[in-house]
């Protein structure tokens, strides 16, 4: 009884963090205390988020971003998988690698959008190669420290008991390795999303970041809020739902507190 009464305070205290805030939002640029012409309040934030979905069309937009993420994404796992457990496989060969592969993981997705615009044209197999570039190296370097971080006792097991290589791979490195997969994915969607919001302001038609571009240069403040939240909260969604999905496929991991 205690402990389900310590969860409700502390979630009470979130909320009300939250509310705070809120309040603070919508008091302050009424009150002339901080500009209402750059920060809108949040009445009319919220009233343009339903114009947004009543009059605007904003599924489509959303369908859009989901589109390109999804499949920048998925391209990436299955480029980088693979890549990654034959890097696992070939440590020699990882080892004369490993300079290129530092060097390419920290050049910014963003910042190769003009070489893809030259090879792809403004449409969206750019956007898309932005989002692969920007998954691709979380997912590589997590499956490889997932390949490498399995205990060599378990194989070494496996092997005494008669399995061979393909069964090795599927009942001990495989599962083994997941949970590390999971994680390089969904810092890789973090990544994209981010990287897709940004890449969409140049040469869009449709999407989240479309949204935002056109908001600012029409000066509309709670439009561009508006989007903002709506970003976010897509974000914070998709960040539970590969979650969630990591719970279903994953199902083998014991739960920790």
């Amino acid at each position: 009884m205690e402990e389900f009464i310590k969860k409700i305070n502390n979630h009470l205290i979130d909320a009300l963090g939250i509310i705070v805030f809120l309040l603070l939002w919508e008091f302050l640029p009424r009150a002339g205390i901080i500009d209402g012409q750059f920060i809108p309040p949040l009445s009319k934030v919220i009233a343009a988020i339903i114009k947004l979905f009543l009059a605007e069309h904003l599924m489509l937009h959303i369908a859009a971003s989901l589109q390109r993420v999804f499949i920048g994404v998925v391209l990436a796992v299955v480029l980088a998988v693979p890549i990654g457990f034959s890097l696992a496989a070939f440590p020699k060969t990882a080892a004369y690698l490993q300079p290129l592969l530092k060097i390419g993981s920290q050049i910014n997705a963003f910042a190769l959008f003009p070489i893809f615009i030259l090879l792809f044209g403004i449409g969206e197999t750019a956007k898309i190669s932005i989002i692969f570039c920007s998954a691709f190296w979380p997912v590589l370097f997590t499956t490889v420290a997932g390949v490498r971080q399995v205990d060599p006792l378990y194989i070494k097991s496996a092997k005494s008991m008669g399995a061979g290589r393909f069964r090795i791979f599927k009942e001990v490195i495989l599962p083994g390795t997941t949970p590390f997969i999971f994680t390089g994915i969904h810092n890789g969607t973090t990544h994209a999303f981010l990287m897709l919001i940004a890449a969409e302001m140049i040469g869009a038609k449709a999407g989240l970041g479309w949204i935002i571009l056109n908001s600012t240069a029409n000066s509309l403040m709670p439009r561009l809020f508006a989007g903002g939240i709506i970003i976010a909260f897509l974000g914070m969604l998709l960040s539970y739902f590969i979650y969630w999905l990591e719970d279903i496929i994953v199902y083998w991991r014991e739960e920790t507190n």
